[in-house]
């Protein structure tokens, strides 16, 4: 199969970064074979390519937003047929007996996993994942649609979990890619008002298409202040004027796995009254059933940009410099 895996890591063009053909891999106890129809393309795959993120998996093959079918079922792999259409996505392994995992906190657990971080992911014809972990996925949308779903269209909503947002409450998110423009659509779901300030006039664009009541540059205040915002761009001088922009009490969720360093903070400016600064880390199996029930009820708009598998180097770059509208997917 062709497969792409990080030999080190590398910024663009990415000469750390290759493709070649090699074996299948086989399932091993509790593992699906699925076939790739369509993975994602991640911000999570651009930090793990280019080194923000420590290696975990020498040689790694990336990609965590795997929409397939599945083609062999190892022992102990339950809950499947042959056949069947499912997800496989950032979460892939926790112990299940850590006071984390107990308490129904499990993307806390110190022996999680991670697909194309930990283990081999999506930028393959064939990826093997935990049947314990793998995911049914709603109908009514094309395979290119479904793949978002399973990081973007998730993590994006564990944030507006931690966000705290109200009923009808006022949101800021900052940064609109693949992420973002999938929360937007479930809070506006919920009633809320959405303001998004991002630094890409297309992703302005998008937003007001979608319902934002604004859309304004990252670093403009909003036009009202906010019961809660997201930041979704891993830029951490973002946080001190999201945190200023929030109202008393509100909640500022940063959604990345990774960061650039954040500057001094103001107490009184920027914390003061109970403002709350959160991190979003990973996200739970019940986060994923709770977001893909929502975009089964609600015919989410998933805006995508198509790339062969053989351009996934081409894809990175791309979401690298934002010329990226939604999200980036590869399609063997």
């Amino acid at each position: 199969m062709l497969a792409w895996r990080v030999r080190r890591p590398s910024t663009a063009p990415y000469p750390g970064f290759e493709a070649r053909d090699e074996p299948t891999p086989r399932p091993e106890r509790g593992e699906l074979l699925i076939r790739v129809r369509v993975c994602g393309v991640c911000r999570t795959d651009l930090h793990v390519v280019e080194g923000d993120l420590p290696p975990h998996r020498p040689g790694v093959i990336p990609g965590h937003e795997v929409v397939g079918e599945v083609v062999d079922i190892a022992e102990g792999a339950n809950g499947f047929a042959p056949g069947d259409l499912v997800g496989v996505a950032w979460l892939r392994g926790t112990c299940g007996r850590c006071r984390y995992c107990r308490r129904g906190a499990e993307n806390l657990c110190p022996l999680s996993t991670y697909t194309g971080w930990d283990a081999d992911g999506g930028y393959a014809r064939f990826v093997t994942a935990p049947a314990a972990y793998t995911h049914r996925l709603p109908s009514g949308y094309p395979d290119t649609e479904l793949a978002p779903l399973l990081c973007a269209g998730i993590i994006g909503y564990r944030a507006l979990k931690r966000a705290e947002l109200p009923d009808s409450g006022r949101l800021g998110i900052y940064g609109f890619g693949a992420s973002a423009h999938l929360a937007a659509q479930v809070a506006l779901a919920r009633g809320a008002t959405v303001h998004v300030l991002t630094r890409s006039a297309r992703a302005r664009e998008l937003a007001l298409k979608l319902g934002a009541s604004s859309a304004g540059g990252a670093t403009d205040p909003p036009p009202e202040p906010l019961d809660a915002a997201i930041l979704f761009a891993p830029v951490g001088t973002l946080v001190p004027p999201a945190l200023a922009a929030l109202d008393r009490g509100g909640t500022l969720a940063v959604a990345g796995i990774h960061l650039t360093d954040i500057p001094v903070l103001g107490y009184q400016r920027h914390l003061f009254q109970e403002r709350q600064l959160r991190s979003v880390t990973a996200n739970t199996r019940a986060d994923a059933r709770e977001f893909l029930a929502i975009a089964a009820e609600h015919r989410l708009t998933v805006v995508t940009t198509p790339y062969p598998l053989d351009r996934a180097d081409r894809a990175l770059a791309d979401l690298a410099a934002d010329r990226v509208d939604g999200a980036a997917v590869l399609v063997p």
